[in-house]
């Protein structure tokens, strides 16, 4: 694909329609601490507490992911399973006792209406079923490598595939 703000990404899709796509990159993380930022959120950031780049749109804003645990809770947008967005712009006191991790990205993946559908078309993405333990991994360094690892066939065995493979 050549865009270097994809580059060994783990993107997690938010949204994905006829108007276009919204996804958020797991496993770049910034050298901003949430302290710096938004430093009433900074004791809700677990378990690392600095900002995950969500990609290169609109980088001064900042969305929160959160994973909830048990009880039917309807107040929030959940993107799957048990993980949902979290409104930044509320009082973090106020958030139900049933999150038990938020992390925190600053801007996010955008694709125009059927962009996403032609790179995916073009197979320049893996396409693989999220789970939500990879939202939260505190092995952000190695997730790419991770998904890729469990997955079956020879898409697993690109988990080994050197970032520069004429230094192999």
């Amino acid at each position: 694909m050549g865009d270097r703000n994809f580059e060994r990404s783990v993107v997690l899709m938010i949204e994905h329609s006829k108007n276009g796509a919204v996804g958020l990159v797991l496993n770049h993380i910034t050298e901003t601490g949430t302290q710096e930022v938004l430093p009433d959120w900074h004791n809700y950031a677990n378990p690392i507490p600095d900002i995950f780049r969500g990609g290169p749109v609109e980088p001064n804003s900042c969305l929160a992911l959160g994973r909830f645990l048990g009880g039917a809770i309807t107040d929030f947008h959940f993107v799957f399973a048990n993980v949902g967005i979290i409104d930044l712009s509320t009082d973090p006191k106020t958030l139900p006792e049933t999150i038990s991790e938020i992390k925190i990205f600053s801007g996010y993946s955008g694709w125009g209406p059927m962009q996403l559908d032609s790179e995916l078309a073009a197979d320049a993405w893996f396409v693989v079923e999220a789970d939500p333990f990879d939202v939260f991994s505190s092995s952000h360094h190695d997730l790419w490598s991770i998904v890729l690892r469990r997955q079956e066939g020879p898409m697993a065995w690109l988990a080994n595939y050197p970032k520069n493979p004429k230094l192999n």
